[in-house]
């Protein structure tokens, strides 16, 4: 990754094909993995299904343990549609047909199990001036503390690596008392082809990236909201 003025590349014509057919509201699984894969920012493996056969198919694929979520309400938790650490098919089979009784639910997304230090990212538009990338530690860090940074993009990968080290948390990501820290490297450049993508698709008004699960090896997308308006 360059750590001027240089932006990564993503695939534009990916961007604004996905932007330009979707509708207003937030978008649909399928549309948030085009617009992360065509930026090249790394997201756990998932399939939507309907039936219980293809998600039991899809498990097998993944490899337990995996993670089911309810596709429909938005705010999945509060519904209990989030059920982690799913180790069996007789487990899956259970929570399939729990999920499906859940008003507004269509269909259910089965993904990969990831562990790791839990990681966000987020943007805002602001009439005034674009969008602004906001970065911190996943769960009670967002939520309770409130301890975030934010850049207005573009986003260079060395203000973006500010952005990380400016967090009070830092010590966590950095690693402490013998836990290790995350990759800041990748961290950093997620949050710079979140930058690049968003300079294509200024349609998009909120972005979260929450969780991001990391490691020394590895930060990976594991939930994704965006909702546009054109």
């Amino acid at each position: 990754m360059e750590e001027g003025l240089v932006q990564p590349k993503v695939d534009e014509v990916k961007i604004r094909r996905i932007i330009d057919l979707a509708q207003n509201g937030y978008l649909s699984p399928a549309d948030v993995q085009g617009l992360l894969d065509a930026a090249d920012i790394p997201r756990a493996g998932e399939s939507v299904v309907t039936i219980q056969k293809d998600a039991i198919s899809e498990a097998n694929k993944l490899g337990y343990p995996v993670v089911m979520k309810v596709v429909g309400p938005v705010h999945k938790s509060d519904v209990g549609g989030v059920t982690l650490n799913i180790k069996s098919e007789k487990h899956l089979e259970a929570e399939f047909h729990r999920m499906k009784q859940i008003k507004g639910v269509k269909s259910v997304l089965v993904q990969q199990m990831l562990t790791g230090t839990e990681l966000f990212i987020g943007a805002k538009y602001e009439p005034r001036f674009g969008h602004i990338i906001l970065c911190g530690l996943g769960g009670i860090f967002v939520e309770v503390l409130g301890d975030v940074s934010s850049g207005l993009a573009p986003l260079t990968f060395n203000e973006a690596e500010s952005m990380i080290r400016s967090l009070r948390s830092y010590n966590i990501i950095r690693g402490t008392r013998g836990k290790p820290g995350i990759n800041e490297q990748k961290f950093a450049e997620i949050i710079v082809r979140l930058s690049s993508l968003l300079r294509y698709a200024t349609e998009i008004k909120e972005l979260d990236l929450n969780p991001l699960i990391g490691s020394l090896d590895e930060i990976t997308v594991v939930d994704a909201r965006i909702r546009i308006e054109k």
